[in-house]
């Protein structure tokens, strides 16, 4: 990613932020910190979330730092967030316990997420900047059941009556993301990307869209793209979707870790390629340009992982570790990218 780029992506240790000079925090958008990271930073007013999923392969504190340049940070209810000209980074946590209502219909984690959302919606639509480009859930005990369904069914039924509830698509027009598991007992954790334009929807020829799954998946269909592109003055940004080893809507190599991954890479490299044959004028995206978050459900699996990633992408492929729950259980890993393209061709 070239230095006038409008998005740039890095993972960085502690060290390597608590070295930078205060003039480079000014064009930082916001700042995911993972595991034991702590927020004693000299980042100023920079959004920061703090997300409970330990780092694996021996990086421990690591940040997912988002930079841009920036013009203006706020704060609207439980939203702290930071905006330029073309888009904003925002984040927030709920803990279900400030929701709690036993006479109240749904569950905490449902109650959570809708008002995550709205709260999102209303921030977004007040700014001008109406359109999600890209969202990360964290979903406390993912894969837990409680009020007679599984708690990722809850957390997909209440998402969608927030996009609902302001308007907006729930299938097509819809922003790449993820819904992976945090900590037991934490909060729910989101943070996003919203742009004044919208955005480029991308699918995958591979699989079908995820919001048209079968019933079995969830009673009401994840809401999110495969991937999304989003335009900027000085370049274009790439954002794929949590990707794991599906085919059509079905999980394959179930219990093969390695092959999951190999599958994983198959249909990021079909998105790819779905994003470059719409790029017009821009540089065409490799998949070793791209920075990549992958989730392990399995701890003993992460070596096994990485060594498929590096075979496929070589060893000095840009990528961050982290151990979670996956959205299904007969998934062990899952792959997400972002990548920004400022060349002509």
């Amino acid at each position: 990613m070239g230095s006038q780029s409008a998005l740039k992506l890095d993972y960085l240790s502690r060290a390597e932020l608590a070295d930078r000079p205060a003039g480079w925090w000014q064009n930082v958008l916001g700042v995911a910190a993972f595991d034991a990271a702590t927020s004693s930073l000299p980042c100023g007013d920079v959004p920061l979330i703090h997300v409970q999923t330990p780092v694996l392969g021996g990086n421990a504190q690591r940040y997912e730092v988002w930079r841009s340049a920036h013009g203006q940070s706020g704060t609207r209810g439980r939203i702290q967030y930071r905006r330029n000209g073309e888009l904003v980074f925002g984040r927030l946590s709920i803990a279900e316990s400030d929701v709690a209502d036993a006479s109240a219909k749904g569950s905490a984690l449902q109650r959570a997420t809708e008002a995550a959302y709205r709260e999102i919606f209303s921030l977004i639509d007040s700014l001008s900047m109406p359109y999600l480009v890209r969202v990360w859930n964290f979903l406390p005990d993912i894969n837990g059941e409680s009020h007679g369904s599984e708690r990722y069914w809850q957390f997909n039924s209440a998402r969608q009556d927030g996009f609902v509830a302001f308007g907006r698509d729930v299938t097509g027009a819809v922003p790449a993301a993820c819904g992976v598991g945090s900590a037991s007992g934490t909060p729910l954790a989101i943070y996003f990307l919203a742009s004044t334009a919208a955005p480029t929807v991308v699918e995958n020829p591979r699989q079908i869209s995820a919001y048209d799954y079968p019933p079995e998946y969830s009673p009401r269909s994840p809401t999110f793209s495969r991937a999304c592109v989003a335009e900027f003055a000085e370049g274009r940004m790439l954002f794929v979707s949590g990707t794991a080893s599906i085919l059509g809507h079905e999980t394959v190599h179930v219990g093969d870790a390695a092959a999951q991954t190999h599958e994983s890479l198959r249909n990021i490299e079909a998105v790819l390629g779905a994003a470059n044959r719409g790029c017009g004028a821009r540089a065409p995206l490799a998949l070793t340009d791209l920075c990549y978050k992958i989730y392990v459900r399995r701890l003993v699996d992460q070596p096994l992982i990485d060594r498929e990633v590096r075979s496929a992408l070589g060893e000095a492929a840009r990528v961050l570790y982290l151990h979670a729950d996956l959205c299904r259980r007969d998934l062990l890993v899952e792959i997400e990218a972002s990548g920004c393209s400022n060349a002509r061709a």
